[in-house]
C-alpha cells in the first residue's frame, strides 16, 4: 500500500505543473560542483597548521608570554581566513547571474549581460603556477566587453586528474546561462 501523497509523486506534479521544486532554490548563490581534492587537502593542511599555532598561544599564555601567545593567534586567526577564503575560490550561480570568486577579488555579472559561456582548448596553468600546459577552459565572455578572467579549467585545484568532474561543471554553468540569459 503506498502513501496517498508521496514524495515521488509530488516531485512529479509539481513539475508538471511547472512550479520549481523547493530544492531548485534559484536565488541562491551556488557552486555547481565540489572542490577538488587538492584544494581541500590544501585548506586541510593549512587548517592543521592554524591548530598548531592556536597550542602554542595557549603554551605561551600558559608559560606567561602573552605578547608572543597574542602574535601566535592571530596569524592562526589569518591562517583560518585564508583558508576559508581559498575555500569560496571558484564560479557560483544564481537566478541573479553568475559570479566569480578569486582568492583576493569576486566579480558578479548579470546574466542579461552574460554574452557567451563556452569552453575552449587553450594553455591553462597547472594549479594557478607559471608552468601552463594544453588544456580545457570556460570562458565567459560578457556583453559589450572583455572575457573574464579564466578561473575554471581542467588543470585548477578543483579538477586535476577528474577531467570528467570538469565537463559536468562546465555543462551545469553552460546550463544555467542557456537557461537564465
Amino acid at each position: 500500500m503506498s502513501l496517498p501523497y508521496s514524495s515521488a509523486t509530488a516531485e512529479t506534479d509539481d513539475l508538471a505543473a511547472g512550479r520549481p521544486l523547493p530544492h531548485l532554490e534559484q536565488d541562491r548563490w551556488m557552486r555547481p560542483y565540489r572542490p577538488g581534492p587538492w584544494r581541500v587537502a590544501t585548506a586541510a593542511l593549512a587548517l592543521m597548521l592554524a591548530s598548531y599555532l592556536m597550542f602554542a598561544a595557549l603554551i605561551m599564555a600558559a608559560a606567561g608570554n602573552t605578547q608572543g601567545a597574542a602574535v601566535c593567534l592571530l596569524v592562526a586567526l589569518a591562517v583560518i581566513g585564508a583558508t576559508l577564503r581559498l575555500l569560496r575560490v571558484g564560479v557560483w550561480v544564481s537566478g541573479k547571474g553568475l559570479r566569480q570568486t578569486s582568492f583576493f577579488s569576486t566579480v558578479t555579472v548579470p546574466w542579461r549581460k552574460v554574452a557567451s559561456v563556452r569552453t575552449a582548448q587553450q594553455p591553462v596553468r597547472v594549479l594557478g603556477l607559471p608552468r601552463s600546459v594544453q588544456g580545457q577552459a570556460l570562458i565567459i565572455s560578457r556583453n559589450g566587453g572583455e572575457p573574464l578572467r579564466t578561473q575554471l579549467t581542467d588543470h585548477n585545484a578543483d579538477f586535476l586528474g577528474r577531467v570528467e568532474a570538469f565537463d559536468m561543471a562546465a555543462d551545469a554553468i553552460e546550463g544555467w546561462a542557456a537557461e537564465l540569459r
